[in-house]
C-alpha cells in the first residue's frame, strides 16, 4: 500500500541532529546556553521585546494568560475556531469565557464581534492567526481601546508571517507560539510566549520557571545568602531544556526557506483548484504575508464528511481543523450553546485541510489534487497499492 500522506509532517536535516547531539554532549541538557540564544535569536525574528521559551504551545498560552494577570472573576474574549488550549488555559487561572465569531474570509476573530465582547471584566482578548494568516491587528487594537484589556495573538500558526510588513510577535501585547511538529518549526515539543513590554516577559520567564526570584534587589530577604531564593506568585516548571532549543535554533534558520516553500504549494493549489467546482479556497488579505500552517477549503453542499472518508481511503491524510470549541461538552456543561457563533459554525461543517508541509514533493501534492477531483465527481481511487 502506499504510504498515507499526512496533513502535516516536521522538516529535519543532518544539521538539526548534529545540532541536538552537541547538545547532548555538553555540559547541559535543562536549562542552559541555548535557551538563552534561542530567545534571543526568537525575539529578532518576531520583533518583541524578549520570548519566554516554555514546553508546549498549550503552556505558552497559559504562561502569557498568566503574565497578563488573568485570574478569578476576569473575562477573556476567544473565536472558536482554534484548538480547545486557546480557551482551557484561560480557564485554568479561574478566568470565564466570552466566544466572539470569526471574519467570513480569514477565519480570525472578527474585530467587531470582539468589541461588541468586551466588558470592564475582559483582561485578554485572545485572536488566533488560523492557519497561518495574520488576524487583522489593527481593527483588533481598537476594539480594546477604552478598556484595560490587552491583546493577545494565539501565533501558533504564524511565526514567519506579517502584518503590513510587520512580523508576526510584534502585533499584539502578548504573542504565543507553538513548536509541535507540524507546525512552521519544531522542537519536538515547544512553545514560546512573547511580548513587548518587558515587564511581560519577565513575569512570563518566572511563571514558567515555577514563579521563582533570585534577583537580590527583589528578594524580601536579601541576606540569606547566594543558595537563596523565594515564590512570590504561584508559577509552574514549562521550561523547554536546552537540547529542544538546540533544534529549534537550527530550525528557525531556515524559517525563511520554510515559509517560502509552504507559500509555493499554496500557490500551486490554488491555481490547480481554481476551477474545480464543489469546494471553496482559502482567502488571503492584501495586507497580509501568511505563514500558511494550513490549507483550509471548504466543502460545499454537505459532502464534506463523504470527501473526507473517500480521500482518508485513497490515502490522503485530510484532516478538519477544528471543532468550535464551545461545541465541546466541558463548555456545553458550563452552559455554552451551540448557534451562537455562526459564522465559525458554518465554516466548521464544511472545513477540510489538505496536506500541505515543506517536504511534500509537487508529484505528492499533485497526487492530493487528482485524488479530491475524482472524490467531488464521485469517482474516487483506493489507495495504490
Amino acid at each position: 500500500m502506499m504510504a498515507m500522506l499526512p496533513y502535516g509532517r516536521q522538516s529535519v536535516i543532518d544539521e538539526d541532529v548534529e545540532a541536538v547531539s552537541a547538545v547532548l554532549r555538553s555540559d547541559w541538557l535543562t536549562t542552559g546556553p541555548q535557551v538563552d540564544a534561542f530567545e534571543a535569536e526568537l525575539a529578532e525574528v518576531t520583533g518583541a521585546a524578549g520570548v519566554a521559551a516554555v514546553s508546549n504551545g498549550t503552556a505558552a498560552l497559559h504562561v502569557a494568560y498568566a503574565a497578563a494577570g488573568v485570574g478569578p472573576g476576569d473575562e477573556v474574549v476567544v473565536p472558536p475556531m482554534t484548538f480547545v488550549a486557546t480557551a482551557s488555559s484561560a480557564i485554568a487561572l479561574g478566568a470565564k469565557i466570552v466566544f466572539a465569531d470569526v471574519e467570513e474570509e480569514t477565519l480570525c476573530l472578527d474585530p467587531a464581534a470582539a468589541a461588541a465582547a468586551v466588558t470592564s471584566r475582559t483582561r485578554v482578548v485572545s485572536a488566533v492567526d488560523y492557519a497561518g494568516h495574520p488576524a487583522d491587528y489593527d481593527a483588533l487594537r481598537k476594539s480594546v481601546e477604552g478598556s484595560d484589556a490587552l491583546l493577545l495573538a494565539d501565533a501558533a500558526h504564524s511565526i514567519g508571517g506579517t502584518y503590513h510588513g510587520r512580523p508576526v510577535g510584534s502585533l499584539a501585547d502578548l504573542t504565543t507560539f507553538s513548536f509541535f511538529p507540524t507546525k512552521n518549526l519544531t522542537t519536538g515539543e515547544g512553545g514560546g510566549v512573547a511580548a513587548l513590554d518587558p515587564e511581560l516577559v519577565k513575569r512570563a520567564r518566572r511563571f514558567r520557571n515555577i514563579g521563582t526570584i533570585r534577583e537580590r534587589d527583589e528578594l524580601r530577604r536579601p541576606d540569606e545568602g547566594g543558595w537563596f531564593y523565594e515564590v512570590h506568585e504561584f508559577g509552574l516548571n514549562y521550561r523547554l531544556p536546552d537540547v529542544l532549543c538546540a533544534l529549534g535554533r537550527s530550525q528557525l534558520r531556515r524559517l525563511g526557506e520554510f515559509v517560502t516553500r509552504r507559500a509555493a504549494l499554496v500557490a500551486r493549489y490554488n491555481e490547480a483548484l481554481a476551477d474545480l467546482d464543489g469546494v471553496r479556497l482559502p482567502v488571503r488579505q492584501p495586507w497580509a504575508d501568511p505563514a500558511w500552517h494550513l490549507y483550509p477549503i471548504r466543502v460545499l453542499d454537505g459532502r464534506r464528511r463523504e470527501i473526507y472518508d473517500a480521500m482518508r481511503a485513497a490515502g490522503i491524510g485530510v484532516q478538519v481543523n477544528y471543532i468550535p470549541v464551545h461545541w465541546h461538552p466541558a463548555f456545553a456543561d458550563l452552559g455554552y450553546r451551540r448557534g451562537s457563533c455562526p459564522v465559525a459554525e458554518s465554516f466548521y461543517s464544511e472545513q477540510l485541510s489538505l496536506p500541505l508541509y515543506p517536504t511534500l514533493s509537487d508529484a505528492d501534492q499533485d497526487r492530493v489534487i487528482d485524488v479530491l477531483g475524482a472524490a467531488l465527481r464521485g469517482r474516487a481511487r483506493p489507495a495504490a497499492a
